[in-house]
């Protein structure tokens, strides 16, 4: 499917004009039941046909769904598809029998069938939703949705207004129809299933109007399977507030943002474009870099204000290194690399030429797919070191589940709270969480073609 897209140096091109930017959030119950089913969108451009996709109350993305902290989310999944289903609340510090991943903390919703899903909102931030069951084909079919958790009132940033940014890519034919090459070879022994169709909240350019000088909230998250977004912005001056849920302590000035699968992003934006033009943000891709936002300014303009001040902070554990045990973590397989030594898979040895017969191409610790021993078994209240070496040839965006974690830099100092964290290719990098939520979490690369082919494992915490 060739889409053209406008690259940010060639001027103004043709575009949908969207509605004025939304106000400042307000907390809203939102839907109480989320329905996956078969639905039928205008994905593509309106010159192309509509698209058939898998979607949450006919919507692509999800309904965004606005409450409190403090909150009790009530949430029925009606399963009208004709697989069975979950609902991954991804990044939330909930109970382990709500995480919604089938063998683990629940079994899958058959179709036709409910589960009540009912939890307290314990962080504010910016989550999102997903399934755990055949997540490639299902997140890439359309089923995924945000969830927004709001500080309490009085505590809530001042701006002009408050926007959820989907980022997503799709692999489309030339007839807008979604490619049902699912799992194949190549893909989950290479970079994942890259789209060929980029798209924000499944339009392939956002426009909105906004106010010269407004300060806006974007809430950017990245629901592609594989796709590593390293944004730009113009006309924009850009402060980090918030990585996957977790305020910074400091609001962070940037020009620049890289933002890997399952990843959030709390902006706060001063537009700084003049009246009458406009201020973008752009992905950057091996043959360019192309608007994925446009935001006109319109006037009067009005005055700069002095840097925000960081967002209230969750309750967080405090990470005590010097009493961490250490269990390492060797990312090993797929193309160019391999498996030389081989994996245990289902409790058999196997060569690479075996695993690769039987899809499996990746390894955590030599051990491939979800094995009966948990990577790491953990009394409740211990602080656990992961140092992860990625020995592939690819990037992998790890995921822990039920807890957040923050990186071991150089000289002690942690890096930000995360639920995700990007490795590049050859990169080490150690993480440090407190096993604070007891049950049995997954621990995966959130690239579900690697997820599927090998690349998963759990904690355990007792």
């Amino acid at each position: 499917m060739t889409l053209s897209r406008r690259q940010i140096l060639a001027g103004a091109g043709a575009a949908a004009f969207w509605p004025v930017f939304a106000g400042p959030a307000r907390s809203q119950t939102g839907a109480t039941t989320l329905t996956a089913a078969p639905a039928r969108i205008q994905l593509a451009p309106p010159d192309y046909a509509q698209t058939d996709v898998w979607a949450y109350n006919a919507q692509v993305p999800g309904p965004t769904q606005r409450h409190a902290r403090g909150d009790v989310l009530n949430m029925r999944l009606e399963n009208r598809l004709d697989q069975a289903t979950t609902i991954h609340w991804h990044g939330l510090r909930l109970p382990n029998a709500m995480d919604g991943v089938p063998g683990l903390t629940q079994d899958p919703v058959p179709p036709g069938s409910t589960f009540d899903y009912s939890f307290a909102l314990r962080d504010a931030g910016t989550f999102w939703y997903h399934p755990h069951a055949n997540s490639l084909e299902q997140i890439s079919r359309g089923l995924a949705g945000v969830l927004v958790v709001e500080e309490p009132e009085g505590a809530r940033p001042d701006v002009d207004g408050d926007e959820v940014l989907v980022l997503d890519d799709w692999r489309m034919a030339a007839d807008a129809v979604i490619r049902d090459d699912f799992g194949a070879r190549h893909d989950m022994s290479h970079a994942g299933r890259l789209g060929n169709y980029i798209t924000v909240n499944a339009r392939p350019e956002l426009r909105r109007t906004v106010p010269a000088g407004g300060r806006l909230r974007l809430r950017l998250v990245n629901t592609a399977t594989a796709r590593v977004f390293d944004l730009r912005f113009r006309g924009l001056a850009v402060w980090l507030a918030a990585l996957d849920g977790m305020p910074l302590e400091q609001p962070l000035a940037l020009a620049e943002l890289v933002l890997a699968p399952a990843q959030r992003a709390d902006l706060l934006v001063d537009v700084t474009a003049a009246p009458g033009d406009e201020a973008l943000i752009a992905s950057r891709e091996r043959d360019g870099t192309f608007a994925l936002v446009a935001l006109d300014a319109t006037g009067p303009q009005r005055a700069i204000r002095p840097a925000p001040a960081p967002l209230p902070p969750n309750d967080m554990p405090v990470i005590d290194t010097a009493k961490a045990r250490q269990v390492p973590l060797t990312l090993e397989g797929g193309a160019m690399r391999g498996l030389p030594g081989g994996g245990t898979w289902k409790g058999n040895r196997m060569d690479m030429r075996a695993l690769a017969g039987a899809g499996q191409f990746w390894a955590f610790n030599g051990m491939v797919g979800m094995p009966d021993a948990p990577l790491v078994a953990a009394s409740l209240g211990e602080t656990i070191r992961i140092p992860i070496e990625n020995r592939t040839a690819f990037s992998h965006a790890m995921h822990l589940h039920g807890m957040h974690f923050r990186e071991l830099r150089a000289g002690g100092a942690t890096g930000p709270w995360r639920d995700t964290l990007l490795l590049r290719a050859g990169e080490t990098r150690e993480i440090a969480f407190v096993a604070d939520n007891p049950g049995d979490w997954m621990f995966h690369c959130h690239m579900p073609s690697h997820q599927m082919s090998g690349m998963m494992n759990w904690i355990s915490v007792t």
